[in-house]
């Protein structure tokens, strides 16, 4: 039964409330701790009981820390890097062009630095050298190295790995195959031979598990290693970014990053956030659509490196410098991505999107916007989504999922089968390259892979809210609680409310789509909402001439922060005509 009776909301969603279980769970939450029901519903939906509410509320990284060694090859990792230091051997880091890998190659030079070392870093260029190792690359680091470091890359790279000439270390976190690189050790939790439990970690995470083990090795020999808290904001970074889920010890991880990063400690970041215009402590949504987008931007449409080495520098006149490039960099690339988004979304309309997976290709698509792209047809769509930009006699995109459905397992299987020249990735986002001519053949493949695994199945007209509140109730200080329980993302989404059959007293357009709305139910109480891109889309429109209608209007509560002054604003995603109408 649709929420509210909203079958079909302005943006064409129908609303789904919380199940009869979920209600019950949360008012019995509500009874058993006091706490507000706002807070107790999501408490519920994250399957917390009374018991258990202190801890996840504020999770212990010291309790939540996986043991290092539970990982393979991890000691022997740890134990080859630690070797390379002490001998003063010459170490190369091998990085992915995205904030994962950025942040990945950060933490390692960090950590290098602090012990009086240094490495070189190398980041592929995406249009040239395309992702991970490549047999030129690893050759001439060979050449010149006596270990090399992957991060965020190299689990499927025998030939590059077997072309080094040199001991390779492998810091991954895609799916492995059936065999690994001949490579001294290859420390991935998405390894076939692995349980999966780690499963959820970024590369950044794996590194960082890393480096604990080495400062463990070396607290055995009576060394004290590097400070290691003071590197979480580079975990948090790129957790968030990477789009993993906020389970486990990634909540923990973030949670201390957060805290981390709002010291300012680090100039890259602290440039970055200077530029994004960041003006209060930051939040998980920072990490993904502020300061991510730009760090990205190197690797998209820029300099490859750009991004690792802000985040790496030590120099706040450098760390400006760069931060400004990478800003530019991110204005190049929206402008590219807008171009390509619209297209690709009028080809994947025109094929039908009643479908198991959405996707789109064309000519010339620029590869380092084909994932955003994705993206953003996933979440317009709820399937999977995959991009893929032409060139000659190939393809190379990038794939988006939704939860439940495992992206990079199929796009593997598909390499396999042959119906790809190349392909990997994780559960929620891969990568591919396709010939042409099997463009069709592959993609109906991924379809019937991606259905057997119920792709589609949710529709894409479904908006799920977690409960109603009046405009009274929203208060800065029931955010604050709200937000205790977070932080939130993939896997852990923000709770999104409600707010019923209320009136609006403004409503306009600001910058170019963007609408600006204040609302109240009438007994005094006023809330503030922004809506971005709403006059892209019928939204806008509909509110800004409302001529005196009620509405129902559903969003996620913010805090905002201007002048000194905090006060409650909704990031409006949806309304519905109050009168069903």
């Amino acid at each position: 039964m649709a929420y509210l009776g909203v079958e079909q909301s302005l943006n064409g969603r129908r609303w789904l409330g919380p199940s009869v279980e979920l209600d019950r769970a949360s008012e019995a939450l509500t009874q058993a701790t006091g706490m507000d029901r706002a807070i107790c519903q999501v408490l519920a939906r994250a399957g917390i009981d009374a018991a258990g509410c202190e801890a996840y509320l504020a999770p212990s990284l010291r309790d939540l820390l996986p043991d290092p060694r539970s990982l393979r090859d991890m000691e022997t990792a740890a134990a080859r890097f630690l070797r390379a230091v002490e001998r003063r051997e010459r170490i190369a880091i091998f990085a992915d062009y995205d904030v994962d890998g950025g942040s990945s190659a950060a933490l390692l030079l960090d950590w290098l630095r602090q012990m009086g070392r240094q490495a070189t870093l190398y980041v592929p260029d995406r249009i040239d050298e395309g992702y991970g190792p490549n047999v030129p690359a690893m050759q001439a680091l060979g050449a010149e190295h006596d270990l090399i470091i992957c991060v965020d890359c190299g689990t499927l790279s025998h030939e590059p790995v077997a072309a080094a000439g040199c001991d390779v270390v492998i810091l991954d976190h895609h799916l492995g195959g059936e065999t690994l690189p001949d490579c001294v050790a290859c420390v991935n939790p998405n390894r076939q031979d692995e349980s999966g439990a780690l499963a959820h970690l970024c590369a950044a995470a794996v590194v960082f598990l890393m480096l604990v083990e080495a400062n463990r090795q070396l607290r055995e020999r009576g060394v004290k290693g590097p400070d290691l808290m003071g590197m979480l904001d580079l975990v948090a970074l790129a957790t968030v970014a990477d789009v993993a889920p906020l389970i486990g010890v990634n909540r923990a991880l973030v949670r201390q990053g957060l805290r981390v990063m709002a010291r300012r400690e680090r100039p890259g970041l602290a440039a970055l956030a200077d530029i994004g215009r960041l003006t209060t402590a930051p939040s998980s949504y920072h990490l993904g659509y502020v300061l991510g987008p730009r760090i990205n931007a190197g690797g998209r449409v820029g300099r490859a490196d750009l991004g690792a080495r802000l985040l790496s520098t030590t120099d706040p006149h450098e760390a400006q410098a760069m931060a400004e490039r990478l800003d530019q960099f991110n204005a190049e690339r929206r402008a590219i991505e807008a171009e390509v988004q619209a297209a690709a979304l009028a080809q994947a309309e025109a094929r039908g999107l009643d479908g198991p997976l959405a996707w789109a290709a064309g000519e010339g698509w620029h590869p380092g916007v084909v994932g955003i792209v994705a993206s953003r047809l996933k979440e317009q769509t709820n399937r999977p989504a995959i991009v893929i930009g032409l060139d000659g006699d190939e393809g190379k995109g990038s794939g988006r999922s939704v939860a439940g459905v495992d992206l990079g397992a199929s796009i593997q299987r598909l390499a396999a089968e042959g119906l790809l020249i190349k392909g990997g990735g994780h559960k929620m986002a891969a990568g591919l390259t396709v010939a042409r001519d099997r463009l069709e053949a592959a993609m109906d493949r991924l379809g019937e892979l991606l259905a057997k695994q119920g792709a589609g199945l949710g529709g894409a007209a479904d908006l799920r809210l977690d409960g109603v509140l009046m405009p009274g109730g929203a208060t800065v200080e029931l955010i604050r609680r709200i937000e205790d329980a977070g932080p939130f993302g993939a896997g852990a989404p923000a709770p999104r409310f409600a707010f019923p059959d209320v009136a609006i007293s403004f409503a306009k357009q600001v910058g170019d789509s963007h609408l600006k709305v204040s609302f109240g139910d009438g007994l005094g109480a006023r809330i503030d909402a922004i809506s971005f891109g709403a006059f892209d889309g019928p939204l806008g429109p509909a509110l800004a001439g409302h001529n005196g209608r009620r509405f129902h209007l559903a969003g996620r509560l913010e805090i905002n922060d201007w002048g000194g002054r905090q006060s409650v604003q909704l990031r409006l995603d949806d309304a519905a005509p109050a009168d069903g109408r």
